[in-house]
């Protein structure tokens, strides 16, 4: 199946008449009609009902045609992608993140490898579930992570970035958020929202305070549901500080205890760029400076 195909099955679909078809893409009709039968052939099933009115889709054909639209716009984007990349950069760089909040320095670390780097392209990836599978098959160059992630990944080198606390969210009218810092105590009588993909240090927290007896709880689906709930005023959460977007929408005030989250970039052992290595060097000078950046 070729693109000119894909392109007379897409555009006969919307006109449904081979005559305006094959006018709109400016080829003649038995060209364009016999390239239709060709596609067809191939794939086994009949896209069109032809009649003396024109060409319907069959059923099939309007399932296989969505998916063709599909696949061409993506196609297209790739080939724009393509050509920006062939005239602006010689190298690109992939990081991959669960959430765009997770290293908030980016931006800035892009900004200020551009002035050195313009030829080298920095690619955010975010990836909810497939961050570590794609990195471990080379789709990605960076991937940050939690250290206790990193322990079974093999052929990785592991680069510390910054310690990550645990944070009360809150509404901003809260009564909580007099306070400078939460204890266990504030929260009986509260309910608590837990679960939600909890990385194993906040799973601890949770359910230390559980055991309490004295804070109610319900489980939430993720962590959009729980800031949802959270500002419907049902509830309080624990959660990590790199997840905080610092958008001022919620209160988010320091949870006082022992646990915290190591955050890392993890890159291919055998990549050893200049331009990566630099990269990575202006992310790490970032968060050393921030030391006093709520994290």
């Amino acid at each position: 199946m070729t693109t000119k195909q894909i392109d007379y099955c897409i555009e006969l679909a919307r006109t449904q008449n081979f005559s305006r078809a094959a006018e709109n893409l400016f080829v003649s009709q038995p060209t364009f009609s016999y390239q239709i039968r060709l596609l067809e052939e191939e794939i086994g099933f009949a896209v069109f009902v032809r009649s003396g009115k024109g060409a319907a889709l069959t059923p099939a054909g309007a399932q296989f045609v969505s998916f063709l639209s599909g696949m061409r716009e993506d196609l297209k984007r790739a080939v724009e992608q393509g050509q920006n990349f062939s005239a602006r950069y010689k190298d690109s760089i992939s990081i991959s993140l669960t959430v765009r909040q997770a290293v908030f320095f980016l931006p800035e670390a892009m900004r200020l490898f551009a002035e050195s780097s313009p030829d080298v392209q920095i690619v955010p990836k975010f990836q909810y579930e497939n961050g570590i599978d794609d990195f471990l098959k080379g789709k990605t160059d960076i991937l940050f992570a939690l250290k206790e992630q990193t322990k079974q990944l093999p052929n990785t080198a592991v680069h510390d970035l910054f310690e990550s606390r645990i944070y009360l969210i809150a509404r901003r009218d809260d009564p909580l958020t007099d306070k400078n810092r939460i204890t266990e105590s504030d929260l009986y009588g509260r309910a608590l929202m837990v679960g939600g993909g909890s990385p194993a240090a906040l799973k601890a927290v949770q359910h230390r305070l559980i055991a309490s007896g004295k804070i109610d709880y319900f489980n939430s689906a993720d962590h959009d549901t729980t800031l949802t709930n959270v500002a419907a005023g049902r509830g309080v959460c624990l959660a990590p500080g790199f997840l905080n977007d610092h958008s001022g929408q919620f209160a988010w005030i320091p949870f006082d205890c022992a646990e915290s989250f190591s955050c890392v970039l993890c890159t291919h052992r055998e990549d050893k760029r200049q331009a990566l290595a630099s990269f990575l060097r202006i992310l790490k000078t970032l968060y050393a400076e921030a030391a006093a950046f709520p994290l």
